[in-house]
């Protein structure tokens, strides 16, 4: 029985110091696809109505969200926000009538994600660096590591490293912020049977914007100081390595 255990410490030990490629896309797998994908599963699949498949598609992120106060005694941010974005979809269901408000409405669920994340960069934990990391790292132990150290401020990148990571949650929380601003002026300002497909032309906008905005301010800067950092590492393990051989012959020969 102990050896079994000690197998499985060592096991869960080599895991986390050796993250695959599934490890790092996790966070968006549990906290993101799996809401969004079992509300298209009952909508679709099974029929529900809109409001019965909110409300059943928020039960994973409602769980996340409990098990990280309770079991881990941290807020869970990305499950948080889906579950905020769900029961404001599910209040905004509610909202009928006028065909611009209707339009107007859509907007809501924008400006909640957008404040999040902006909320989440002034806390000091920008939100969307768990959609960035994996392609990123990509499950390379070595960027792991270096990933790391860079966060924990252990680098003398690190404080660069840092403002770059906020500065990929801020472009995308105003990218959203615009966008939801963009749909309300539309909603009021032009023709309703023109919104009604222009709504989704601002959305692809705003994404566009986001990714080309922040992969040059963002991300190509960080995956630059990532490489940086897994030379560094590899160059203080090689320069170890030969101190540690060169202790080790110098003992031989006063032996």
């Amino acid at each position: 029985m102990t050896k079994n255990t000690g197998a499985q410490g060592r096991t869960e030990q080599q895991r986390k110091q050796n993250p695959s490629v599934l490890d790092n896309f996790k966070p968006l797998i549990l906290d993101v696809a799996v809401p969004l994908g079992s509300y298209y599963l009952f909508k679709d699949a099974f029929g529900m109505s809109t409001f019965a498949a909110l409300a059943w598609s928020s039960v994973a992120p409602a769980l996340r969200t409990v098990w990280g106060l309770v079991k881990e005694r941290k807020t869970n941010a990305l499950a948080g926000l889906i579950l905020v974005v769900n029961v404001v979809s599910l209040l905004l269901s509610f909202v009928s009538g006028d065909p611009r408000l209707m339009l107007a409405k859509d907007s809501g669920v924008s400006s909640v994600v957008a404040f999040g994340i902006l909320a989440s960069v002034w806390l000091g934990k920008p939100m969307m660096t768990a959609g960035m990391k994996p392609f990123l790292v990509k499950g390379d132990a070595a960027k792991e590591a270096a990933w790391e150290r860079l966060v924990s401020g252990a680098s003398d990148r690190s404080a660069a490293f840092r403002s770059k990571e906020k500065a990929f949650s801020v472009v995308w929380g105003l990218v959203l912020l615009a966008e939801c601003v963009a749909r309300v002026v539309g909603a009021y300002t032009i023709p309703v049977d023109t919104m009604v497909w222009l709504g989704s032309v601002f959305l692809v906008g705003a994404m566009v914007i986001g990714f080309v905005v922040s992969g040059g301010l963002a991300v190509e800067p960080m995956e630059k100081m990532l490489s940086a950092e897994v030379e560094a590492g590899e160059a203080e393990a090689a320069e170890a390595g030969t101190s540690a051989a060169g202790t080790t012959s110098e003992v031989a020969v006063a032996a």
